[in-house]
């Protein structure tokens, strides 16, 4: 039996079988039969805020943190170590806490997180021009007839950015290959942290039909309950399914659940040089008025929005609120801004402002924000808001740009998370 195509993630050597590297003996090892055929990856920072905390300060080193805070605040992101004692981000700082009273909270410092991004970001345009942020911590690369470009195939050249990674900017990733988007993502996380993982076209199937439905993209808390109580609990259960069937029952969700179950998706990698609007929502376990457990959502998903926006390179002048209410009536509210911008605190205060106006509508099954009216936030950084003297200042802890931040310095992100 011929031995399968294998590399050293340590040394990025090339070589057939074996479980170490014949030129450096380390074990991290990844072999694969379709590992030099596979063009399409999902690269994943390891606990991204954290680490960036962690490598600005040695002394947190050895110790959970937590990047989050504030008085009704949630965990932005923690730290593999507070991971263990079962803390996950968007958890209640108040649950966080008694999970792991002796974790260190940290509150964020984006300006520092987005510079980070953007340098990763670099690495990624030496590889590839196509490119699709999700967030500013993870991104698919589409490395589609590179090979001859670089010298090696893609899983050499995603293995030499990670290392890159590590070695010039001290953050870990984990890469996931496959051959579309779906598995890509799927993958990036079967090895965390500093993985790498692979699904093969000849293995597409069998590895899916052992997945729980949450595995797949889209399929929330709320919508795996939906579908447990239909008694569909894995892939499998799915592929059972009549194609008509689930479209009748889940409608446009059913559909996609029939072709991704059989791992099939047909999306690109977009640079999404024609998107439309930047949102985030979530749904309910419980139908909800109460206005601090609304509150905290709001800024939650703000962070997203903002977080994603700033991904992209991308501000919107158009805030929108999304509302459910608990006899499945959608409320949207929408105002413009003076200016595109893409500040989480900006975001959030301004579906705020919107949220107080329907709270005695609820309770509420769903909550989402938005923004749209979209600009190139590199062109529009620099224009000040002359209604609000203090968005300069704002903008400076959140734009992502070296000029704005060498000109407003780095403790104006305190004032925007003094909000929680």
């Amino acid at each position: 039996m011929e031995s399968a195509p294998s590399l050293c993630r340590d040394c990025i050597t090339l070589f057939d079988g074996g479980k170490r590297c014949p030129r450096c003996h380390s074990p991290r090892v990844i072999s694969h039969p379709e590992l030099y055929d596979l063009s399409i990856a999902h690269m994943d920072c390891d606990a991204f805020y954290a680490s960036v905390e962690k490598r600005d300060n040695p002394e947190l080193r050895d110790k959970a943190v937590i990047v989050g805070g504030g008085k009704r605040g949630v965990v932005s992101t923690c730290c593999y170590i507070a991971r263990i004692k079962g803390v996950r981000s968007a958890m209640p700082m108040f649950q966080a806490m008694k999970l792991c009273p002796e974790a260190v909270v940290v509150r964020g410092r984006m300006e520092v997180y987005v510079e980070v991004s953007r340098q990763i970001r670099a690495f990624m345009k030496e590889l590839s021009p196509i490119i699709e942020p999700l967030s500013l911590d993870e991104a698919f690369i589409d490395l589609t007839g590179t090979t001859r470009l670089h010298g090696e195939p893609p899983a050499a050249q995603m293995a030499r950015l990670v290392k890159r990674m590590e070695r010039e900017l001290g953050i870990s990733g984990s890469i996931g290959l496959s051959h579309n988007k779906f598995l890509a993502k799927i993958a990036s996380d079967q090895d965390k942290p500093r993985g790498m993982s692979v699904i093969g076209r000849a293995e597409t199937e069998a590895f899916l039909e052992r997945q729980k439905v949450g595995v797949i993209w889209g399929v929330g808390a709320v919508t795996r309950q939906n579908l447990e109580r239909d008694g569909i609990r894995t892939i499998a259960d799915i592929k059972r399914r009549d194609r008509k069937d689930l479209i009748k029952k889940y409608g446009a969700m059913g559909e996609r659940l029939y072709h991704l179950s059989r791992g099939k998706d047909t999306r690109r990698v977009a640079v999404d040089r024609g998107l439309k609007s930047v949102s985030n929502e979530t749904t309910f376990f419980d139908d909800t008025g109460d206005s601090d457990i609304l509150d905290g959502h709001l800024w939650r998903l703000s962070e997203k929005v903002s977080d994603r926006a700033k991904a992209k390179e991308l501000s919107g002048r158009v805030v929108t609120l999304k509302l459910k209410t608990a006899k499945f009536k959608l409320i949207t509210r929408r105002t413009s801004l003076s200016a595109p911008m893409q500040m989480a605190d900006t975001i959030y205060k301004t579906a705020r402002h919107l949220l107080e106006g329907e709270l005695t509508n609820g309770p509420f099954r769903l909550i989402g924000v938005g923004i749209s009216d979209l600009a190139d936030a590199r062109t529009v950084a620099e224009t000040p808001d002359l209604l609000d003297p203090d968005a300069p200042k704002r903008a400076a802890a959140e734009a992502a740009t070296d000029r704005i931040r060498e000109r407003f310095g780095t403790q104006a992100i305190r004032k925007g998370r003094a909000l929680r």
